[in-house]
């Protein structure tokens, strides 16, 4: 029988990988998709965004029903919260979309090989030959495109590892019980998402930052009022602080942090390492092809290849876009498009949308206000608050607000930043305005439906203009 070629290969399963696959059979394209664990989906499915934004929802719960009184629901003040029962929640559900992402293989003719994939130098008369190890056993597939799509790991602390008191994303989503006291070594979306969960159930939570702020990538104002609740939450935090230690006690953890010059020492039961990712480069067969690593990240062009060509990168190991589940599929909807030789268009890296779970809610797009003026914008803001917005009183939840970052001579939107409920879901229509090169005028003359959450960006809009008529 003649040997297989396919079209693309792609290494890893995970948003990005499998996205890429799916597309790659809606177009047509024989693919083939190598993954190393037992399922698809990657980190974010299985330890990442989605068990944790199920905790998240849990979450939100526990703390709505500690407020039944206020809703005229009487009676709770007796509940319990069954930790298994929550843990099993988020399993079936994980379980649930992983058993969708084999039926979507199947429904789009992707051909799923189970091992380890790595390059074995260029391409050979136009065809790669990529190794799949699987229990020590190696065979190679053949393939005339390769997107590496390895995703990503938890970075540690150098001198530390992950054991049942120092956990990275992994282990915390597995807890059997929920600590009493917890330290979180980092303050971005991870971080403070983890932060949230485990303080609405009752959780002595302490956060420690290296940069000034909570959330540093977020726009300043986001970041205060983020702080200010958390405080009303009785959620710690040290910023500006370093770690200096983390030594095993009997109890748990004492970790030794440096804050304005002064050290002090806080002990925990657990301490969670929350301070970035980084890429599965290493062991993937680079060294054998024309990629040189910066960083461990892969450079590409803006259609995702890299500088060998036929091999594209997407997700969490390309260089310079944020490591994100959404940015990782839809460079890999780039990527396929090029080699299907479809109609596409590269990313805009400043219509790319944050968003983070924590309570309150945290989304946003394109400039922040302190680099919008250090761009050389003629800046003009508007800030809507959502005390003002009937719907966040009809829901309980009024904290945050809704800031437009704005070009002054043009009515640009340059930004466009939400701290409050709902916003993972409110900035859609802020990407989808930048997107579109709507301005705030137009935003101002669309009519959004009442009562509802979204209005605030009505309002937001008006406010940039002074001329709010709900504040």
């Amino acid at each position: 029988m003649p040997e297989t070629i396919y079209d693309v290969a792609i290494i890893g399963s995970g948003p990005a990988g499998y996205t890429a696959a799916i597309r790659a059979g809606q177009w047509g394209l024989k693919t083939a998709l190598i993954e190393k664990d037992n399922v698809l989906g990657g980190t974010c499915l299985h330890v990442g965004c989605i068990p944790t934004k199920a905790l998240l929802f849990n979450a939100e719960l526990w703390d709505h029903l500690k407020d039944a009184k206020e809703f005229g629901i009487d009676g709770v003040d007796a509940r319990t919260l069954n930790w298994a029962a929550v843990q099993d929640r988020k399993s079936k559900i994980v379980a649930k979309h992983a058993k969708g992402l084999e039926f979507l293989m199947k429904k789009n003719k992707v051909e799923t090989v189970k091992g380890y994939g790595k390059l074995t130098g260029s391409a050979q008369n136009g065809i790669f030959t990529v190794e799949v190890v699987n229990d020590n056993k190696a065979s190679h597939l053949k393939a005339k495109n390769v997107i590496l799509a390895t995703g990503s790991e938890a970075r540690m602390i150098p001198g530390l590892e992950a054991s049942d008191r120092v956990l990275t994303n992994i282990e915390i989503l597995s807890l059997k019980e929920i600590p009493k006291s917890l330290v979180i070594v980092g303050a971005g979306a991870v971080g403070v998402e983890f932060a949230s969960i485990y303080r609405s159930f009752d959780c002595e939570v302490t956060i420690i930052e290296m940069l000034p702020r909570l959330v540093p990538v977020e726009d300043e104002e986001v970041s205060k009022e983020l702080a200010r609740v958390f405080r009303k939450r009785g959620i710690n935090f040290h910023t500006s602080a370093r770690v200096d230690k983390v030594e095993k006690t009997k109890a748990g953890v004492a970790v030794t942090i440096t804050v304005d010059g002064k050290q002090q020492k806080i002990d925990a039961e657990k301490i969670l390492i929350a301070v970035g990712r980084k890429p599965r480069t290493q062991n993937i067969g680079l060294e054998r092809t024309k990629i040189k690593p910066d960083r461990e990240f892969v450079k590409t062009d803006s259609w995702m290849q890299t500088s060998e060509p036929g091999v594209y990168a997407v997700g969490d190991i390309v260089l310079g876009t944020p490591q994100l589940a959404h940015v990782g599929a839809m460079e890999a909807i780039v990527a396929v498009a090029k080699i299907a030789g479809k109609p596409g268009k590269p990313i805009n890296p400043e219509h790319i949308p944050g968003a983070t779970y924590c309570h309150p809610e945290i989304g946003s797009v394109g400039l922040t206000e302190t680099r919008a003026r250090e761009a050389g914008y003629n800046v003009k803001v508007g800030k809507f608050p959502f005390t003002a917005n009937s719907r966040a009183s009809i829901v309980g939840q009024h904290e945050g607000f809704i800031k437009i970052v704005s070009d002054a001579d043009y009515g640009e939107i340059l930004g466009v930043h939400i701290i409050g409920p709902q916003a993972t879901e409110l900035i859609a229509e802020a990407v989808t305005a930048m997107e579109l090169e709507a301005t705030v005028e137009d935003l101002m003359w669309t009519i959004h439906a009442h009562p509802t959450l979204a209005e605030a960006m009505l309002d937001a809009s008006n406010s940039v203009y002074g001329i709010a008529i709900n504040a």
